[in-house]
């Protein structure tokens, strides 16, 4: 009886993709603080990385531009936490509190 190879495959990738995509959304809509919606967003981004790798590894002929993507996508989230967790920070001096709700009167 033979083993059937699921690790190796493209819908394995997409699986695996799609729970880290489905729990980053899921996170963003319930969190409750601003860093817990920053942590949720970099799973939506990773998910986003494994998709570009997934489907470079099984369907492009040309293996560098889905490293380069996901490189890219790397450098995005990295930035985006650098400059969100600045806002966190100015966040917390002035309303002592990170709850978004608590921030509700910056809207315009």
């Amino acid at each position: 009886m033979e083993i059937p190879i699921i690790y190796n495959s493209l819908s394995t990738y997409l699986l695996i993709a799609a729970v880290l995509f489905g729990f980053g959304i899921y996170g963003i809509i319930k969190h409750r603080s601003l860093v817990g919606i920053l942590i949720s967003a970099e799973l939506v981004l990773a998910a986003a990385s494994i998709n570009f790798m997934a489907f470079n590894r099984f369907l492009a002929p040309d293996p560098v531009i889905g490293q380069m993507f996901a490189l890219f996508i790397m450098g995005l989230a990295a930035a985006k936490a650098v400059i969100v967790l600045s806002i966190i920070v100015v966040v917390y001096r002035n309303y002592k509190s990170i709850d978004p709700e608590d921030t509700a009167e910056l809207a315009g």
